[in-house]
């Protein structure tokens, strides 16, 4: 005769200390859960809700200037320092961690056009009004020790964007053309232009480092490579941009920031439409910088109020804004990826958090797992509407919201007349144009 028992191995459900959690068995058979997925959504809701009310994305505030801050330079190797130039010709070196400034040099006469740092991190190089490029120390003289630049090169216009070279000791100015310089030289390597406007921001190519990219005030984004001394082809656009940043990730992608109140991501392989244009912003964006993750970017603008884009959306996932913040001028995404430099007009450099309601500090493994849980519990029901209602609210100054809602009504209204042209012309004479090619006049090669 068979005889069936239970059979329990004690190793499945006894803790081995007291201070262990009680081992629960489960059965996950969706028919023993019939309530799960309304259990679930309630657990989403709750957590979005959390989301926001721990949403305080303020750290610290860096004062010190004594005029507005007009550049910023972020150190290859170490994530506690941080540099920043002022309009009164003054840079500071910031300690992150003490959110103190540890050095100040007097660099230039008129503004801080540009500045940064070397990529071993040894020293940094700055360029003003003064139609100097300057080389500093970045440890603090000896006592007793001037504070002097190491290498001074005087040019014959004023440079109005720096960068260096990823991997050599080759950097890049660019005023009323783009020059490469070598470092043990007082004359450059080689001069590139294409039109006769001045240039306002020069940036080389975190990967293919032979690559730059400038743009200047004719509305033009050029792009360079070095090993030809010839520029590739540059793209016109509507109206001016102000700077450009390079993904850290992708070598081929690039986001202009530009003076239509928009932001442009293209592919440098094919430059006739932009691959996303992200609408948010009420006024100038001045400047842009991508996490190092290459999936987001940052964005500064004149309308006082900084953004956070993902890269393949068309719409800002997070804005900041206080009462004091003037407009912003620059902006920095730390290396860590955790945090959002900015420095605006009235003198002071504001610290953020990447994610608004990010737990700093130690947490520990069941927080953790709480949070990861919550996390995949958001995405999988982001498309509710309650949810993604209170995800997507954002409160804004009331200048802001004024601006937005008078735009979205001109939008409309030009939207309508389109329409009403196309539909009283004769069919194929008004052309149906893209919202991405609108933007663009030109390629050239």
């Amino acid at each position: 005769m068979r005889v069936k028992v239970l059979s329990r191995n004690p190793d499945d459900y006894v803790r081995e200390t007291k201070l262990d959690l009680q081992r629960v068995p489960r059965n996950y058979d969706p028919v023993l859960h019939p309530f799960e997925v309304p259990r679930e959504y309630t657990r989403a809701l709750n957590a979005t809700k959390l989301e926001r009310v721990f949403a305080k994305p303020f750290l610290s505030s860096l004062d010190g200037h004594r005029d507005g801050v007009n550049c910023m330079a972020k150190h290859p190797k170490s994530l506690s320092t941080v540099l920043s130039g002022a309009c009164d010709g003054e840079v500071k070196i910031w300690n992150l961690t003490k959110r103190q400034c540890i050095r100040t040099i007097q660099a230039h006469e008129g503004f801080v056009r540009g500045m940064c740092a070397r990529f071993c991190g040894t020293s940094f190089f700055t360029v003003g009004d003064d139609k100097t490029v300057k080389q500093w120390k970045m440890e603090s003289p000896e006592y007793g020790e001037e504070e002097e630049p190491i290498h001074m090169i005087l040019g014959k216009t004023v440079y109005t964007g720096i960068d260096h070279h990823w991997k050599e000791a080759v950097f890049a100015t660019c005023g009323q053309q783009v020059d490469i310089w070598d470092e043990q030289r007082t004359s450059p390597m080689c001069s590139l232009t294409w039109g006769f406007d001045s240039i306002s921001s020069v940036k080389f190519n975190p990967i293919e480092t032979y690559l730059l990219g400038s743009c200047a005030s004719d509305r033009n984004i050029v792009l360079y490579d070095m090993r030809k001394s010839t520029p590739l082809k540059k793209v016109i656009l509507n109206m001016r941009t102000n700077t450009i940043c390079w993904n850290p990730m992708e070598a081929f992608i690039f986001t202009a920031a530009n003076e239509d109140y928009n932001l442009y991501t293209f592919d440098m392989r094919y430059l006739e439409s932009p691959v996303m244009v992200h609408m948010d912003h009420v006024s100038a964006v001045l400047d842009v910088d991508y996490s190092p993750t290459g999936k987001e970017f940052v964005s500064a603008s004149f309308d006082k109020s900084v953004r956070i884009f993902p890269v393949d959306k068309g719409h800002s996932r997070e804005v900041y804004h206080t009462k004091r913040m003037q407009h912003v001028i620059t902006v920095k995404w730390t290396s860590d990826s955790k945090y959002i430099l900015c420095g605006s007009d009235e003198m002071n450099i504001r610290l953020w958090k990447a994610n608004a309601s990010e737990k700093l500090g130690v947490l520990a493994p069941r927080e953790k797992a709480a949070m990861n849980y919550n996390q995949k519990l958001k995405e999988k029901f982001q498309h509710h509407p309650k949810i993604r209602r209170i995800a997507r609210h954002r409160h804004l100054p009331k200048s802001i919201f004024c601006q937005i809602k008078e735009q979205r009504i001109m939008r409309e209204a030009r939207r309508r007349k389109e329409l009403n042209r196309r539909k009283h012309s004769k069919p194929g004479s008004v052309p149906l144009v893209s919202e991405k090619k609108k933007h663009i006049v030109a390629v050239v090669k």
